[in-house]
């Protein structure tokens, strides 16, 4: 599988503050890159070098072999911003359409995309006069009418209802089918493990780890025991299989690589225990632990 986006060794600062530091990412045909981080993590500036906002200071970024600086590459690359501002003038049918344009497709490739994301009927209404998840569409139409190699999406489903959702990740998986990459940023995490092939942490301008969600999520114990219990924390930390204990109350959280044999020796110590439950492991969670690490 070849790639259609490769960053190496990108190195970038503001002044004082270090933005990114050797930062390699690659997405390849058909796959779908989760890119991950808490806010200041460098996840704008990556972005924004991506997609040719930005010149690296150190390294390279390349879609397709060539610069996103440039006007033929930037035709290989469609952009889902998270807010955009339209052209109070324009109206939906007039934006895909002139997207396909100069991306040098013609006029025709605009009514299939419309279609393929329920937009007919909105062809002849102002772009500004859209709701927030009409908007979000009509920004990934005009991204899909040109056939992009890349796909970079900054928050896609944010106003999105659950139908929508679907369908987004729908017409994406089809895409993907055909060739497309797609590097998405999300704060919904457990999205992102639905729906990535792999996920990139990223934190303090470095990249933490780069593997798919079962991976990173396999990092950790694989399930977090929950009960109500008159049981202290110390008689908590003792039971076999319990790896760490976080307490609220009489609400407690205990994770474990055991849960079975966990299981049996809190129900023997305290009968009466109440509001149990297992959880497995969640991408959350392994990206939390691998920033606090670094912060530690």
């Amino acid at each position: 599988m070849g790639s259609v986006l490769e960053v190496r060794g990108v190195r970038h600062r503001y002044g004082a503050t270090r933005a990114l530091d050797d930062v390699d990412l690659t997405v390849g045909a058909g796959e779908c890159v989760a890119l991950l981080g808490p806010n200041g993590a460098g996840k704008t500036t990556l972005v924004q070098l991506v997609v040719g906002l930005l010149h690296a200071q150190e390294g390279t970024v390349r879609i397709d072999g060539g610069d996103p600086r440039k006007a033929a590459v930037r035709r290989r690359l469609g952009v889902v911003q998270q807010s955009v501002g339209f052209p109070s003038t324009l109206k939906v049918g007039e934006l895909v359409t002139g997207a396909a344009v100069r991306g040098f497709f013609p006029r025709s490739a605009a009514g299939p995309v419309l279609a393929e994301l329920g937009l007919t009927d909105l062809v002849r209404r102002r772009a500004t006069k859209l709701s927030g998840g009409q908007q979000q569409r009509l920004q990934l139409a005009m991204a899909l009418v040109t056939e992009p190699a890349l796909l970079v999406l900054d928050e896609p489903t944010n106003g999105l209802d659950v139908a929508a959702r679907r369908r987004l990740w729908q017409v994406l998986t089809e895409r993907r089918a055909r060739g497309a990459g797609v590097l998405v940023t999300t704060h919904l995490i457990e999205e992102a493990a639905a729906v990535a092939d792999r996920v990139v942490v990223l934190d303090r301008g470095r990249v933490l780890a780069a593997d798919s969600p079962a991976a990173l999520t396999s990092r950790l114990p694989d399930r977090t025991v929950i009960a109500r219990t008159a049981l202290g924390r110390d008689e908590l930390r003792r039971l076999p299989g319990a790896v760490s204990v976080v307490a609220d109350g009489d609400l407690v959280r205990l994770r474990t690589r055991e849960p079975e044999e966990l299981l049996r020796a809190l129900l023997a110590a305290d009968p009466a225990l109440s509001d149990l439950r297992v959880e497995g492991a969640k991408l959350e969670e392994a990206m939390l632990g691998l920033t606090e690490e670094v912060a530690a």
